[in-house]
């Protein structure tokens, strides 16, 4: 009971947080959920229930704030910061519909996935037709320079999840392959949410590779904070150890790996390989992980990302949107989910 209490007052503090961050474009980011609704629009009265499905359970919309944001702080927000915000969004969302069928998962934020639902087959085109909507979308106003951004990310993030999968048949990472994948799967896409608001109210090309390396190291350091929820760093975060399950090799563990004798190295790889579904193994990986200096080891490398961004988030003028871009950026180490 304390704990749904706990974690009650986490999402209204939550909430009240990005509010006051969301401030310098609040109007901009309610016109958007209107436009964002409308580009998803369809004929097909199936699609069109599953769009409307989707968009009531959307999540805390970070992307097309962090698009806003760095269109803010680089000119003057306009129609095609609102089209790079639909393009991102329609883009990460196809991504999750997509993910919850390769991870076979049945629930998204709480909530049935679309192919719990309407199984695999449809999940699939739903993501595709999400995917092209983005992509039509750029095209039939000639945002080229968006779609490029755009359509980069996505590259980058298939290869990233590919690899992944690639090195979890056999538990060979090494941490410069690790923070390879995690740019390529999760920070190509906020790094491509900054450069694309950005070039929306066309910056030099000079801005716009500075906000996607700024938007990078953000993306880095987010992931490094999600894969600490896997050791209990939060009580109210990720379920624990559900990497360790999925025998995802994240950078506490391949620390702790690294500074470990061959045989206990062999142990906690077996464990892993082999009995990631049994609670008492997945907590002696864990334990083991604290002990050799794994956690703290991970804390270094993700406030090292976040320092990073912040120092390059000084190069841009000083304004409304630049204060709430570096709360943001904040806001993404210190979140509690």
């Amino acid at each position: 009971m304390i704990v749904y209490y706990l974690l009650f007052c986490n999402i209204v503090l939550m909430s009240l947080h990005l509010d006051h961050i969301k401030a310098p474009v609040a109007v901009e980011m309610e016109e958007f959920e209107h436009k964002f609704r409308a580009s998803m629009k369809t004929n097909v009265l199936l699609l069109d229930k599953i769009m409307t499905y989707i968009v009531k359970r959307k999540g805390k919309q970070m992307r097309p704030l962090f698009v806003f944001l760095s269109a803010g702080s680089c000119g003057t927000i306009n129609e095609s910061s609102y089209r790079a915000a639909s393009l991102i969004e329609l883009v990460h969302t196809a991504s999750l519909v997509h993910d919850d069928v390769v991870d076979n998962s049945n629930y998204r934020r709480g909530f049935f996935s679309v192919n719990a639902l309407w199984k695999n087959k449809i999940a699939v085109l739903v993501g595709d037709f999400l995917l092209t909507r983005g992509l039509f979308l750029a095209l039939e106003h000639k945002d080229y320079d968006l779609l490029g951004i755009c359509t980069e990310a996505v590259k980058e993030m298939s290869e990233g999840e590919l690899m992944q999968m690639e090195k979890a048949r056999r538990l060979d990472i090494s941490e410069e392959v690790y923070f390879d994948i995690i740019r390529k799967k999760t920070a190509s896409l906020i790094a491509s949410c900054c450069a694309i608001g950005a070039s929306s109210v066309n910056s030099t090309p000079e801005m716009v590779e500075k906000m996607k390396f700024f938007g990078e190291k953000v993306g880095m350091a987010f992931q490094i904070k999600d894969d600490l929820f896997d050791y209990g760093e939060d009580e109210i975060g990720k379920p624990l150890g559900i990497d360790i399950k999925e025998k995802k090799m994240t950078l506490p563990l391949i620390y702790a790996l690294s500074k470990s004798g061959w045989l206990e190295k062999r142990k906690m790889i077996s464990i892993v390989k082999n009995e990631s579904e049994k609670p008492k193994k997945v907590k002696e990986v864990i334990e083991f992980v604290k002990k050799s200096g794994g956690i703290e080891y991970a804390k270094e490398a993700m406030n090292r990302y976040y320092a990073e961004a912040l120092e390059l988030l000084k190069e841009l003028p000083d304004s409304t949107y630049r204060n709430s871009l570096r709360e943001l950026v904040k806001f993404t180490i210190e979140r509690k989910n």
